[in-house]
């Protein structure tokens, strides 16, 4: 078998050689390239560096209040359904559905001539049984007379003393008779129990109405002053019960449901006497005054509960904290407009805003808007958030 003239010894010299003119072919285009003009310097980019652009906000110091929030529901003092105590024809309704009304305003009226009627038959009767009992009183006293000359019997005098007690309770009873038709005359105007705002009209004027009725008339419900029920976690109580204990009237803000109007203003006046154990919460109850009725039963609630206030704290967005793995850290602009990334002790959160322990200090600008581009050390363009065209921090 015969084999390729590249494996026979005569070979290998030839191969030898051209790896070596290959070699030395490339050691001199390297130094060819090398010796060029220009060819050790760096080529520098004539492009200006870029500056990202960021919003800064000073950190402020001065005093802040700490609240609690939760979601609460309004609850009226008190609610009331009013309802005839009597039968009879419903001939008037004096109310208008939504009015405010005072208590003792009549709100309808029963028709009374009945109840008149069985008035003037418990006054015919007791004036008829005062008669007997006038006469029995006469008979008593001639009886007391002949007693001592023995010319009536022990017995009749007895007889007549125990008709006049029994006319007397008669006549009591007569008394009573009137006072009940005068109260059921009474009942017939139905007024009302408590100031309010009336709800809408249960029943029509003509209709018949009982004192079994179970709907009533009207529903009145009290709104000023009214209260707001709202729980609170547990881990909050001891905070709370220390302040009432310590005679602070806990001021409770009431905002709507997008916490961007306050509705109402009050206080706190009580807590329920246990934790619900499926929530872990408890209820407390402020009163509010609803001077202008913006508050209505059942109707759902920002609450803001004051529970402390943290004087000279310094307090920054809180656009203007991260949060990773290493904890809370700013953006913090020296004077020449490059950042340092610091830690930073954040205490309570305000709404928007951050309480700051340790870190940042008061009049240090913070980077609140365009952190994600940065590094620590890069200089940025800053734009100051207080600046008329400077885009604002937008609220977490």
């Amino acid at each position: 078998m015969s084999e390729s003239s590249s494996h026979t010894p005569a070979g290998r010299p030839r191969i030898r050689r051209a790896l070596l003119a290959l070699l030395l072919l490339a050691l001199a285009l390297g130094v060819f390239f090398s010796m060029r003009p220009g060819s050790g310097q760096r080529k520098e980019s004539s492009a200006p560096a870029f500056k990202p652009l960021v919003t800064a906000v000073k950190a402020q110091q001065r005093d802040v209040d700490i609240y609690l929030p939760a979601l609460g529901t309004v609850t009226p003092l008190n609610t009331v359904t009013v309802q005839s105590r009597v039968d009879g024809q419903l001939m008037e309704v004096r109310f208008r559905e939504g009015d405010m009304v005072a208590e003792g305003d009549v709100l309808a009226v029963i028709d009374p001539r009945p109840f008149q009627a069985q008035l003037e038959q418990a006054e015919g009767q007791m004036q008829r049984d005062k008669a007997l009992l006038e006469n029995a009183k006469l008979d008593l006293k001639r009886y007391a007379q002949l007693m001592p000359d023995d010319l009536i019997a022990k017995q009749q005098y007895d007889t007549q003393t125990a008709l006049v007690r029994q006319y007397e309770g008669i006549v009591k009873s007569d008394q009573g008779a009137i006072e009940a038709a005068k109260l059921q005359l009474i009942y017939s105007r139905i007024t009302a129990p408590i100031s309010g705002k009336a709800g809408l009209r249960l029943v029509d004027a003509g209709n018949i109405v009982r004192a079994s009725d179970q709907n009533g008339i009207v529903v009145l419900t009290q709104l000023q002053p009214i209260s707001v029920i709202f729980p609170l976690p547990e881990d909050s109580i001891a905070r709370v019960l220390e302040k009432m204990q310590g005679g602070a009237a806990l001021k409770t803000e009431i905002y709507n449901r997008e916490q961007t109007r306050l509705l109402a203003t009050g206080k706190l006046t009580s807590l329920d006497n246990q934790i619900d154990p499926t929530t872990g919460t408890l209820r407390l109850k402020a009163e509010l005054t609803n001077d202008d009725i913006r508050l209505f039963p059942n109707q759902f609630v920002n609450v803001r509960l004051l529970i402390d206030v943290v004087p000279g704290a310094v307090v920054v967005p809180a656009a203007g904290v991260r949060r990773g793995p290493q904890g809370a850290q700013s953006y913090v602009l020296r004077d020449d407009d490059t950042v340092d990334l610091r830690k930073v002790d954040t205490g309570e959160s305000i709404r928007d805003e951050v309480i700051i322990r340790s870190g940042v200090q008061a009049g240090e600008r913070v980077v609140v808007e365009g952190s994600e581009r940065l590094r620590n050390g890069v200089q940025v363009e800053v734009k100051e958030a207080d600046s008329p065209d400077s885009p604002q921090p937008q609220k977490k």
